[in-house]
């Protein structure tokens, strides 16, 4: 009887960085390895990915890096992967490519080749274990689920999906294939949660294109798209309802041209028409009811280029008036905020705003019905909802036990719980270092919890500097101190405060300097105390104090 652990390193009660383990036996199956986009309060991050820490302790054990999409969930976190993990890659034509220039992006791992090119008649066979996929519908082509067959059943793992009986040929879910899967035995099932709350079912892709075709018809000037430059799905809607309503399409970012390009070479995506799409140097020629703009933003947001075109601070595109802006990209619950105040800007440049969200409920993730009908195909014995927020995965594990799992079978685990199968049954047993791994700039896991709540006291409250100059051996102050201030007060109106925190700071350096065995570090906090305590008293607000203490040097001149 094998062995078998499913341990989650990302993914769970969060909205992004999917990244699942299974171990079997003696061999690791990693499953997608994402990153995700900070909320507002990282302050100054990039990026967060996966702690790897597990990984790389048991690196000789890893049997691959299995993907199931192209998305920046799912491949954007590899290149910090395969900088300490030498993994074979296995992933579907466009998910290799993408996953490649994620690679290339980053300059991490520029020699790593290993990378294995799957479809859904693969099956690839390790000890124990033989790893196969079944085809997926969501808002990317070549999005696969992946089945591990092991003695004990069928681990499965859907990735994002949803069902969508209209989706084209490149994007149709292999309905047959799941059902085998689900007929052979499954023990357990990993599925999205991402819109288990949702209470409206998804519009289907035909009714979307028709909607877009619909609003190019009726816009009189230009029309502004917003999307993501990985929703190839939208991407092709775009540009056939460009081509239907006789309009050109100007690509802004190099990100976006560099997928698309790819998809093109793949022929993932299919332009309807050579000419569809016009550079920079050719908008003159087109009137402004005969363009669309489309922008994607440099990450997931296409937010922030919207409001640098409506400040005309964008490189290339500047709104003007009778522009419309199209948000075709549902935002999440946490970017609510920042749509409407980049509506707000849109409007005030003189744009009018339409999103896609108002008319039609659009998604690339499965809706209540659709996983409810994924589980029904593939009856796991055990259920592991995955993919979403916690009360996402509350939802989805509800929708579990309204198809017949019982409460017992079903598992919301955290980051780095480990579920065991072992003696024909699945528990909690303990769990493997996990957690978020911030990326800011080149650095990787270098800021931590004091870091980002330094950042927070600048941002919130500012820096408050005390420079002085002394001499030990004199036992005096030489200069100073300078108080400097940034984003705390305003300095010219707040004398008063200035002169006395430098008499603060010099009487607590006078009183030092009376012993001349000193610490520095003493020194240095006992101006940081008795500041703090002044300026609070003040003015009710805790800065960032910086005392900077320097020691002239002395010298005898030789004659």
């Amino acid at each position: 009887m094998s062995k078998i652990n499913i341990i989650p390193l990302g993914g769970v009660r969060e909205n992004g960085k999917n990244m699942y383990v299974v171990e079997v036996d003696e061999l690791i199956f990693v499953l997608d390895c994402g990153l995700l986009y900070p909320e507002s309060d990282l302050l100054g991050i990039d990026i967060v990915i996966p702690d790897f820490t597990y990984l790389e302790e048991n690196k000789n054990r890893i049997a691959g890096v299995f993907l199931t999409h192209g998305h920046e969930d799912a491949v954007g976190a590899l290149p910090y992967f395969l900088e300490n993990i030498d993994a074979p890659v296995f992933g579907t034509e466009l998910t290799i490519e993408l996953a490649k220039l994620a690679v290339k992006e980053t300059g991490l791992t520029p020699k790593f080749d290993s990378y294995h090119v799957v479809n859904e008649k693969t099956a690839i066979e390790f000890e124990n274990v033989v790893v196969k996929f079944f085809r997926t519908t969501h808002s990317i082509p070549d999005s696969v689920g992946i089945c591990l067959q092991t003695k004990e059943g069928s681990i499965v793992y859907t990735g994002d999906f949803k069902f969508d009986q209209s989706s084209p040929d490149m994007y149709k879910t292999d309905f047959a294939q799941i059902t085998s899967i689900g007929t052979d035995g499954v023990l357990a099932l990993l599925s999205d949660s991402s819109d288990a709350e949702s209470a409206l079912e998804n519009a289907s892709d035909l009714r979307v294109t028709e909607e877009i075709v619909d609003t190019f018809n009726n816009a009189e000037g230009r029309v502004i798209v917003a999307s993501i430059a990985s929703n190839i799905m939208r991407v092709q809607q775009i540009f056939d309802a460009a081509y239907q309503t006789k309009r050109k399409i100007f690509m802004t970012g190099s990100k976006l041209v560099e997928v698309v390009d790819t998809a093109i070479k793949l022929g993932k995506l299919v332009l309807p028409s050579r000419d569809v799409i016009v550079t920079e140097e050719n908008l003159d020629k087109y009137a402004d009811n005969e363009l669309i703009i489309l922008e994607t933003g440099q990450t997931v947001d296409p937010m922030q280029a919207l409001q640098r075109m409506a400040k005309n601070k964008h490189s290339q595109i500047q709104i003007a008036e009778g522009d419309l802006v199209y948000i075709t990209t549902t935002p999440s619950t946490s970017m609510e905020t920042v749509v409407a105040k980049t509506k707000n800007i849109l409007y005030r440049a003189g744009a009018t705003v339409k999103e896609i969200s108002d008319t039609l409920k659009v998604s690339g993730h499965a809706t209540p019905n659709d996983l409810k009908l994924m589980m029904n195909l593939l009856q796991p014995k055990y259920f592991i909802p995955v993919q979403g927020e916690y009360r996402f995965q509350a939802a989805h594990a509800e929708l579990a036990n309204e198809v017949g799992i019982p409460y017992k079978n079903i598992f919301i685990p955290g980051k780095g719980d480990i579920m065991e199968y072992k003696d024909g049954r699945m528990r909690m047993a303990g769990q493997v270092p996990a957690g978020n791994v911030l990326i800011d700039g080149i650095g990787v896991g270098d800021i931590g919890n004091i870091v980002l709540r330094d950042r927070k006291l600048l941002a919130d409250n500012g820096i408050f500097i005390a420079v002085i100059t002394i001499s030990r051996r004199q036992g005096k102050i030489l200069s100073g101190p300078e108080i400097i201030s940034r984003g705390f007060v305003y300095m010219k109106v707040s004398e008063d405060l200035i002169k006395n925190s430098a008499e603060i700071a010099r009487k607590v350096v006078e009183d030092n300097l009376k012993n001349k065995d000193f610490e520095w570090a003493t020194l240095k906090q006992e101006i940081r105390d008795s500041l703090s305590r002044y300026l609070f008293e003040e003015t009710k607000r805790r800065p960032v104090i910086l005392p900077i203490i320097m020691e002239a040097s002395s010298y005898t001149k030789k004659r």
